[in-house]
């Protein structure tokens, strides 16, 4: 799933290309992406591209008025081209869910893999008319996010595991599955961690890791193609997706815990002592 990092990194890269051009096609090739109705795509047309901006996951293009906002999901991404092909965008089988082109003659295609289709496409006079963006919690990298925001994050999720609050778009926005993996590794924190119990030195260490683990992705993503960053993103990761490999850090062999649609992954030497996580979908097959 593209991330903060990813979709900040595409933001910037899409922006010099799309600012300054318009919109000269929008066309909707799976109707289950569409999600608003209030503006219809050709509201779009002819309109010019003033800014490309990145809420939490969300990437919107356009101007006050009138923005094409879209969120990639699991399995979403985007393929440029600096010559958008002639054909239309057709319902049907295909990956392809949304072809833009701009006046430039450029343009992109929006693809979902597999069978279960969450990508998001929104036509909106203003971001926050998405609820997704409307209901996001801060961006931990925003100026001005610090120790005493993070506190009353940690504070009002209680007992909750601080895997699933560093997760939660509402609490803090951008950071999914795989970043969260890496911000408690390197935070050396259990994912099952009660967050109000975290002490003052590890709350400090978290928000030290929140801000060096995701601005370190930004800085190594940014520039790259969309093409290339998926890749970069799985190179350097230290534990998230290397269930089974020894930890860069103590060598310990990197461990998984799986939920029913989803897993984490984590370093018994780092994070939790030596001791293994209960994987409870493992303990119900064993009963």
């Amino acid at each position: 799933m593209p991330e903060m990092p990813e979709v900040e990194a595409l933001a910037r890269w899409l922006s010099p290309r799309l600012s300054g051009t318009f919109f000269e096609r929008v066309e909707i090739a799976s109707l289950s992406a569409l999600k608003t109705v209030a503006l219809p795509t050709t509201a779009l047309l002819g309109l010019e591209i003033e800014r490309v901006e990145r809420r939490g996951k969300f990437l919107g293009m356009g101007q006050d008025g009138a923005w094409l906002v879209f969120h990639l999901a699991r399995a979403g991404w985007l393929r440029w081209y600096d010559t958008v092909p002639a054909g239309p965008a057709r319902p049907g089988k295909s990956p392809l869910a949304l072809r833009v082109g701009v006046g430039s003659g450029a343009g992109f295609d929006l693809t979902e893999a597999g069978t279960r289709k969450h990508l998001a496409v929104y036509v909106v006079g203003s971001l926050t008319d998405v609820p997704g963006i409307a209901a996001l919690g801060p961006d931990p990298l925003a100026e001005g996010f610090g120790r005493a925001e993070l506190d009353a994050i940690l504070t009002t999720a209680g007992r909750a595991q601080i895997k699933g609050v560093l997760r939660d778009q509402k609490v803090l926005a951008g950071i999914g599955n795989a970043y969260s993996d890496e911000i408690l590794h390197a935070a050396r924190l259990s994912p099952f961690k009660p967050a109000s119990g975290l002490s003052d030195t590890e709350r400090d260490t978290l928000l030290a890791a929140m801000h060096d683990q995701l601005q370190s992705a930004i800085d190594r993503a940014d520039g790259l193609k969309p093409s290339e960053l998926k890749d970069g993103k799985r190179s350097n990761l230290a534990v998230h997706g290397r269930t089974g490999l020894p930890c860069p850090v103590c060598g310990t062999t990197v461990a998984e815990v799986s939920f029913a649609d989803s897993s984490l992954q984590y370093c018994p030497g780092c994070q939790t002592g030596g001791k293994p996580l209960a994987d409870r979908r493992l303990s119900k097959l064993l009963k």
